[in-house]
């Protein structure tokens, strides 16, 4: 089915889930193995609802102020909620135990605060260290040559659980430019994994999102973070 050609939300729904399938098939990996999280920023309620009824399961939010109104709004839907914008430190109260996973831990000082008031809630909270993976100076993350030295400070981290990584790319015109960037941060979770360190795995990779999840699929994405491709352009 051609995107182009489609107009409803359930279409254009199909039509990202299936090539996510046909890539996953195309390097021998499950279909299963890789998750869409519908990337939900600046989309109405209504407009996520007629997601889920098209079989949406995960919803990313960037925003929480916008989050908030849209998880009570639709706390009946079979939906889960992961973050997966930049997340200051002043809000991680607000953002743990509300979101199943959050994908945007870009330093150690932010971890350290999720795990303090996680502690505090007594839950676990999972999420993934942001990897800027292309070294940009206008974006945060973790330089992936110091991770692994990095990696030993959240042994301390108990009520904290690394699951793994994500990235964002710089922006390409070809989708087949970000591969290399996607497979350093698939390498850089295989060589991180030998690490014996306490509530630490890479069993997670978020990357990909409307423009180029084919390619990160065939790269080894669990999660993909796909709005556009779903929702239509939308003025953010």
């Amino acid at each position: 089915m051609d995107a182009g050609a489609v107009d409803s939300i359930a279409d254009r729904l199909r039509v990202v889930m299936e090539r996510m399938r046909q890539a996953a098939l195309s390097v021998g990996r499950e279909p299963d193995s890789v998750r869409l999280v519908a990337a939900t920023k600046a989309v109405s309620v209504e407009r996520v609802r007629e997601a889920i009824a098209a079989g949406l399961r995960v919803a990313g939010e960037n925003r929480l102020q916008e989050a908030i109104p849209k998880m009570q709004a639709l706390r009946d839907e079979p939906i889960r909620w992961h973050f997966v914008g930049h997340l200051q430190r002043r809000k991680v109260r607000d953002v743990v135990g509300r979101f199943d996973l959050i994908h945007s831990v870009d330093t150690l000082e932010l971890a350290s605060e999720i795990d303090r008031r996680a502690e505090a809630a007594a839950i676990r909270q999972d999420v993934l260290l942001e990897v800027n993976i292309a070294g940009e100076p206008t974006k945060t993350g973790f330089p992936p040559g110091q991770l692994e030295e990095q990696l030993t400070h959240f042994s301390g981290m108990t009520h904290l659980r690394v699951r793994g990584l994500m990235t964002i790319p710089p922006p390409v015109d070809n989708p087949e430019q970000a591969r290399g960037h996607f497979r350093t941060l698939r390498e850089l979770a295989g060589s991180l994994s030998g690490q014996d360190v306490p509530g630490v795995a890479m069993t997670e990779l978020s990357m990909g999102m409307s423009s180029d999840y084919v390619v990160a699929v065939e790269e080894g994405a669990t999660f993909v973070r796909v709005g556009t491709a779903i929702f239509g352009r939308r003025d953010v």
